[in-house]
């Protein structure tokens, strides 16, 4: 089977005296924006039915004609849409668009459709930096940011560079050894989670905190976290679009990269420390929520092709409507209870993977 990246490394032996050498996208930049401009039209749809669903049914009309100033909402309505479910559900759209940025980054920068945040190990390292922040440090802020969010962030940063370092080889990143690695990685991470568990003064308190985070549950943020975190996305996301022509160019090759001009080595240290930014972000809010950085930039890949200047934003997108609608039905299918967001991703991305791996395994000879 001729995956994607081989295609990339037959262009680039036809046509060696450009640069521009990603197969051209099925739609100009009109197209784009038409369909970035459709995907944001759907985000809101998706919001506002996210709102309306939940033990208590407010109807589209009434979120419609309140937000357009044509009627009041009660009381007990305005506490349920705009303190209780209004944060949850943008938060849900954070987490999304900034788990499909990291693996739509970590897919590029290891050329490999395998590779998202869960899978290498990164959101289980920015999981134990976070639980650090929270039982240890939960009291220290720096620069207006919290504990939490800068060991998640450092965590994320540190596996991986393990993992990173694991795979490499002097002839390239090996794509089984990279599997392996953050698998083995992100097992011993999870269970290390435990130990806070020990440490915890307040074991009832301490339980339930990890519990979720392990089981990837959004919960409802106060405003001021909801703001830092979307800054915070809005940095990584900033920092990583000027960064997408030269992860075009890597997928060609680091030799072809470096006779273009292009700085791997930094090229890569940028796109990592972005990625775990994202990772961060998606942790700190929804905990450890796997696949969704996997299925929404292989979808959006099939629908635009390669070029990762093009699939940012109509990933981050789609990653956010993804995840609001995959949280709206995680809190109503065992409705009164909820079912962790984390918990439904499994069911949905594990199988998904499984069919990538298993329609990939020609090329990495497994």
């Amino acid at each position: 089977m001729e995956t994607e990246w081989t295609r990339l490394q037959t262009v680039s032996a036809e046509q060696p005296d450009a640069q521009a050498t990603v197969p051209s996208n099925r739609t100009g930049m009109a197209g784009l924006l038409a369909l970035a401009s459709g995907l944001g039209c759907v985000l809101v749809a998706a919001v506002v039915v996210s709102l309306a669903v939940g033990a208590v049914h407010v109807s589209v009309s009434s979120i419609i004609e309140a937000s357009m100033g044509r009627r009041a909402l009660s009381p007990m309505d305005h506490v349920i849409l705009f303190e209780i479910r209004l944060p949850r559900v943008l938060a849900s759209a954070v987490v999304g668009a900034a788990l499909a940025c990291a693996g739509l980054l970590f897919q590029g920068l290891f050329r490999n459709p395998l590779a998202d945040p869960y899978v290498i190990g990164s959101s289980g390292g920015a999981v134990v930096g976070a639980c650090i922040g929270i039982l240890l440090f939960s009291q220290v802020a720096f620069m207006g940011f919290s504990a939490t969010a800068l060991l998640a962030f450092s965590g994320s940063v540190l596996t991986m560079i393990v993992v990173y370092a694991l795979a490499r080889s002097t002839s390239g990143t090996n794509v089984v050894a990279l599997l392996l690695a953050g698998f083995a990685v992100s097992t011993m991470l999870g269970s290390s989670t435990y130990l806070f568990e020990l440490l915890d003064p307040n074991p009832a308190v301490g339980s339930r905190v990890l519990s979720s985070w392990l089981h990837g549950v959004i919960g409802t943020p106060t405003w001021q976290e909801l703001s830092i975190a979307t800054a915070l996305f809005a940095i990584a996301a900033l920092t990583a679009f000027p960064l997408m022509r030269r992860l075009n160019t890597l997928a060609l090759g680091d030799e072809y990269a470096q006779q273009l001009g292009v700085r791997v080595e930094r090229t890569r240290i940028y796109l990592i420390l972005a990625g775990s930014l994202l990772t961060a972000v998606a942790v700190s809010l929804g905990g450890l929520i796997g696949f969704a950085g996997l299925i929404v930039p292989h979808g959006a890949r099939m629908l635009l092709g390669p070029d990762h200047v093009r699939l940012l934003p109509v990933t981050a997108l789609s990653g956010a409507i993804f995840l609001v609608l995959t949280d709206t039905l995680a809190r109503t299918v065992l409705a009164p209870k909820e079912l962790p967001v984390g918990v439904l991703m499994v069911f949905i991305g594990g199988p998904f993977f499984l069919y990538l791996l298993r329609n990939s395994k020609r090329e990495y000879g497994l």
